[in-house]
């Protein structure tokens, strides 16, 4: 057996694609095949092609329902559930934001005013997505909102690049959609996969690493995008609640055996804070966090050890 490798940009990203397979043709036909099961995900979800279903939702929200596959209200229903557990902090309208505020470079110097913050997000609000199963039709129910999938589409892509590849016979192997991947099996050497977690400080260097099999992980973090306002570091997080970016925590790691919830997780944790999303984990089954707030300070959720 022998290791096979991909890589290339999907759904905005970079992908990497790795399998454990017997021959080379073989590895890589299979490659192929999540490849495709990747970019039909991204035309029928993204935001930036004017044809997908996503698109057309936007298009006519607080006009008419849209009919769409239920594929798309599948993942519409998972991503509210996680809105109701994260109360609102993980919510598939933050795409209705005025970005206006926003832009997190050096010309940032000042935060908008309390109720101008809040305003930008009057129309992030996950009970406002109406979705009607036996007509299989999505509608939102204000003008101007938006809905996107940039909080939970790569690690529904990346579980789903895995079935397909599943299917095919590949018994080991990893899916990373930038950053958020899912593992399963073992290296060709029969050892499992070792991940590394970006210290929040330098991106390019592990600040720790797992050995994990059958698991997922996906970090969120606000060590790639944020302002420094009056010697302040703000995130580029934007609290759906009061329109303000959160502070207090640099980076989360979500592990669990899939990536879609794993994905979804991460960034509402950072907008919680460490206790409220510590608590948060705990209570779930089969899910563990890593949290390192902006004093570098490292939390685990109660299932999880973990040394660096």
């Amino acid at each position: 057996m022998a290791t096979y490798k991909r890589v290339l940009k999907l759904m905005g990203n970079r992908f990497e694609f790795t399998v454990v397979a017997d021959k080379e043709e073989s590895g890589q036909k299979s490659i192929d095949a999540a490849i495709a099961e990747v970019s039909r995900i991204e035309a029928l979800f993204s935001t930036f092609q004017e044809s997908s279903q996503t698109s057309l939702i936007n298009q006519y929200a607080g006009i008419k329902p849209v009919k769409v596959d239920p594929e798309m209200i599948q993942l519409i229903q998972r991503a509210v559930k996680i809105s109701e557990l994260t109360q609102g902090a993980f919510d598939i309208t933050y795409g209705s934001i005025d970005k206006s505020l926003w832009n997190f470079d050096t010309s940032m110097t000042s935060l908008p005013d309390a109720e101008t913050a809040l305003q930008s997000v009057s129309l992030i609000n996950y009970q406002h997505v109406i979705v009607d199963v036996p007509h299989s039709t999505v509608m939102l129910k204000n003008e101007d909102m938006r809905i996107g999938f940039g909080g939970i589409g790569k690690g529904y892509a990346a579980d789903r690049a895995k079935q397909v590849l599943q299917n095919l016979g590949i018994k080991s192997g990893i899916v990373n959609a930038a950053g958020d991947l899912v593992t399963w099996g073992s290296q060709s050497e029969d050892k499992d996969w070792t991940i590394g977690i970006a210290d929040p400080d330098q991106s390019d260097r592990p600040f720790s690493a797992l050995n994990i099999s059958n698991m997922a992980i996906a970090t969120s973090g606000n060590y790639e995008k944020y302002a420094t306002i009056n010697g302040k570091r703000y995130s580029h997080t934007i609290d759906p609640k009061t329109g303000l970016p959160v502070t207090g925590i640099k980076s989360v790691s979500i592990l669990c055996p899939s990536a879609e919830l794993a994905d979804a997780l991460a960034t509402p944790v950072i907008v919680m804070g460490v206790q409220v999303g510590l608590d948060l984990i705990n209570q779930l089954q089969q899910v563990a966090c890593i949290i390192i707030d902006d004093h570098d300070r490292l939390y685990t959720s109660k299932n999880i050890n973990v040394k660096h």
